[in-house]
């Protein structure tokens, strides 16, 4: 059934997938009362080198004889491309195939369509609409070796894969780059059923991840998480403490009822979580900051100086209020100060001088309120003051 109705290579072309994709694109570029724009997955499995070009003719396609004609192509929309983790299933191929094989057909129709756009225009135009690289299914905990030298059945470790596809999409940018074209982000699922310290590989090679559940078992990764601002999950234990968390609605057609989703998810994280109108805007700009949409977008829904920091966004933009930009940058900058000065060996002095402060200004405060009050009243504790 998934063959069927949800691929883009099959016998009628992945021409329902296609129809059905449009009617969600419809529905985000409508409107409805609100703004929203989302950021789609396609699969490449790495299976064969032409799938890149297979993916891009069925995006550019226009799909006439339908109800909506065109291409895959919107402005509420940016494509993610999701590379599910099945070495085990390439490997049952034959003929000494190996990991190096995998990568190969994943990157070089990339850097061929980087370097001679002419030759390769499909594939070309397609990169220019993906804003990032997804690594999805199986968190295999083996130790591996170089990607030429493994030939064996099992997935490789999830860390090693990772650290591969990054190193190869990190070229493919910088390249990129030099050419004045968009580059790719890589943001993949992690922490999500394997081993939490697979979130400290993702920490060291990305900027943001989807998921991050189990990153609620390790406070020391939850606080480098902060101190970068690398969006993870879970909600909302670590959206209270400060970390860079946003909603989705991962599948959609799995796990919604309503024709707008992400309302949906925005309502029932609202109810759930008691959240409020303050709180949603924050998340909704988080998500906003968190995607692959073009500066000049993120201008027009943020404001013209979004890139200074959350406390130069404009507020009439994002409904976020000044003191709560205000508490959140300044709590993150002092995290940083500190940590800068625990690291040049400061530590003991900085504890000590910031004791100091924090009585002295227990004391104004107190003096302020006596000065202020011809009788005090008893009230537990009050020896303290």
């Amino acid at each position: 059934m998934r063959k069927i109705f949800l691929k883009t290579d099959n016998h009628i072309n992945g021409r329902y997938f296609a129809e059905l994709t449009k009617i969600v694109l419809a529905r985000h570029e409508q409107g409805k009362g609100h703004t929203s724009a989302c950021e789609m997955r396609l699969s490449i499995y790495g299976m064969e080198r032409n799938e890149w070009l297979n993916l891009a003719k069925w995006v550019l396609r226009d799909w006439t004889g339908g109800a909506y004609p065109g291409n895959m192509l919107s402005p509420k929309n940016r494509w993610l491309v999701q590379v599910p983790r099945l070495w085990r299933v390439y490997c049952k191929k034959g003929g000494g195939v190996s990991f190096q094989n995998m990568l190969e057909n994943l990157f070089i129709p990339l850097f061929e369509a980087t370097l001679h756009p002419d030759q390769h225009p499909e594939v070309a135009e397609l990169l220019n609409n993906i804003v990032g690289l997804d690594s999805v299914d199986d968190e295999a905990p083996l130790t591996c070796d170089k990607p030429a030298s493994w030939t064996q059945e099992e997935n490789p470790s999830y860390a090693w894969q990772c650290y591969y596809l990054w190193a190869n999409l990190e070229v493919l940018n910088r390249v990129r780059k030099s050419k004045g074209l968009n580059t790719l982000a890589f943001r993949p699922h992690a922490g999500e059923t394997g081993d939490t310290m697979h979130l400290a590989a993702t920490y060291m090679l990305c900027r943001s991840i989807n998921h991050g559940i189990n990153l609620d078992r390790q406070v020391s990764l939850q606080y480098l998480y902060y101190l970068d601002q690398i969006a993870t999950n879970p909600f909302p234990k670590l959206f209270k403490r400060g970390l860079n968390v946003t909603l989705s609605t991962d599948d959609p057609l799995l796990f919604h009822m309503s024709d707008d989703a992400l309302l949906e998810e925005y309502s029932v994280a609202r109810a759930s979580f008691d959240l409020s109108m303050t709180d949603m805007s924050e998340i909704a700009r988080n998500s906003v900051l968190q995607s692959g949409f073009e500066a000049e977008l993120k201008e027009e829904w943020l404001g013209k100086d979004f890139r200074k920091g959350m406390t130069h966004c404009d507020e009439d933009k994002t409904h976020v209020p000044l003191i709560r930009a205000k508490f959140r940058a300044e709590h993150l900058a002092l995290e940083h100060l500190m940590v800068t000065l625990l690291a040049a060996g400061k530590g003991k002095m900085v504890l000590q001088q910031m004791m100091h402060q924090f009585g002295e200004a227990r004391n104004g405060i107190r003096d302020i309120l006596f000065s202020n009050m011809s009788t005090v009243p008893t009230f537990p504790e009050q020896n303290q003051l």
